[in-house]
């Protein structure tokens, strides 16, 4: 049977929307949002009406998209640490995600969406593998101050989904396998993942792993207790270097890879040294999830945006390569991931969860 299914991944500045059938894409739309549009919103809750609507004017002119829907699945939010998996919307999840209990975020809007679209036309609502998807070691959790813990947020949906498609191609189950996945996009994540769980990870949110191109990663602590108490920065401003306006916006003034590659091409040599610095990053803490997994890895894999960049997947490649094969598997496909995630629970292949409010 050719379901049909929607997939909605809400943005900071864009709506992104797929319509498949089957495995087939029937539509795409993908809608920016001008900092003027957004800011006539005074939270991320209230601009549910309008993006729906932009989603739904998109797909008025066919006239089965909607009325023939299966599934309509959203980017999950930011809700409660939950193991990985499809989650059936219901009132207790759409209630922490309009609240934004748990974190204001554009992706908390998935769900939602989703919800809304599916009550109007009988299909089922999910999101799938959100953020916060928490599948951590206990051993994983503990720091060295007493009431701060190691938290799992990092790019669950794709990191996910990569490593099910490379468990496929190489003809084994992802649940059977070894595997370090890095996705490397505005904010960067590193994945141990034993046996189809993220064993640990680095919070790739709130500063934490490798610096990025907006953020700030692991950075020495006194340093920075020194730079909040000095009285020169506010809460927010801190919090913005970290995640934000970290990473290459701070070393560089840009958050553009390849802006950074070409400079450095042109004989930048604040620019080549900062970019190595990335990569070496990048390539330790491969290193050190390498020793999480015992040294056991049937391969890293390397993903997100920055990986279709062929110079930053050799200097990992060169620092790494002993510990196992390195693949590369550039982009998010964030809406395909999705449609596969709501395909799966369709055609009986996987069993939704059920959200629980704590």
């Amino acid at each position: 049977m050719q379901y049909r299914i929607l997939a909605i991944n809400p943005g900071s500045t864009s709506t992104k929307a797929a319509l498949y059938e089957g495995e087939k894409t029937v539509r795409h739309i993908t809608v920016r949002h001008g900092a003027d549009q957004l800011a006539a919103f005074p939270d991320i809750a209230s601009q549910l009406g309008f993006r729906k609507e932009l989603i739904l004017q998109e797909l008025s002119a066919d006239t089965r998209a909607l009325s023939a829907l299966d599934a309509v699945i959203g980017r999950g939010g930011l809700v409660k640490p939950i193991p990985s998996g499809v989650y059936e919307v219901n009132d207790d999840m759409a209630e922490d995600l309009r609240s934004c209990r748990y974190g204001s975020h554009a992706s908390n809007l998935g769900g939602l969406i989703a919800r809304e679209i599916a009550s109007e036309t009988g299909a089922r609502a999910f999101i799938a593998d959100p953020v916060v998807v928490d599948e951590l070691e206990e051993v994983a959790r503990i720091t060295g101050i007493a009431g701060i813990e190691r938290k799992s947020i990092f790019h669950a949906l794709n990191q996910k989904a990569v490593a099910r498609e490379y468990a496929a191609s190489a003809g084994r189950k992802y649940e059977e396998m070894d595997l370090i996945v890095a996705h490397l996009g505005g904010g960067i994540s590193v994945g141990a993942h034993r046996k189809g769980r993220v064993v640990d990870v680095n919070n790739a949110l709130n500063g934490e792993g490798p610096f990025s191109p907006e953020r700030a990663g692991t950075i020495p602590a006194c340093s920075m207790a020194e730079m909040a108490m000095s009285g020169d920065y506010s809460e927010a401003e801190i919090q913005r270097l970290l995640a934000g306006k970290g990473g290459l916006v701070s070393l560089l003034g840009t958050n553009d890879v390849r802006e950074t590659l070409e400079r450095a091409g042109n004989g930048d040599s604040r620019a080549t040294l900062v970019m190595d610095a990335m990569c070496y990053n990048i390539g330790k803490s491969i290193g050190a999830m390498a020793a999480v997994l015992g040294g056991r890895v049937d391969a890293i894999i390397l993903t997100g945006g920055i990986a279709y960049n062929p110079q930053v997947c050799d200097r990992v490649t060169e620092m790494c390569g002993f510990i196992a094969p390195v693949v590369v598997k550039p982009g998010e496909n964030e809406l395909e991931a999705l449609a596969s995630n709501a395909r799966a629970v369709l055609e009986g292949r996987s069993v939704a969860r059920t959200y629980t409010r704590e």
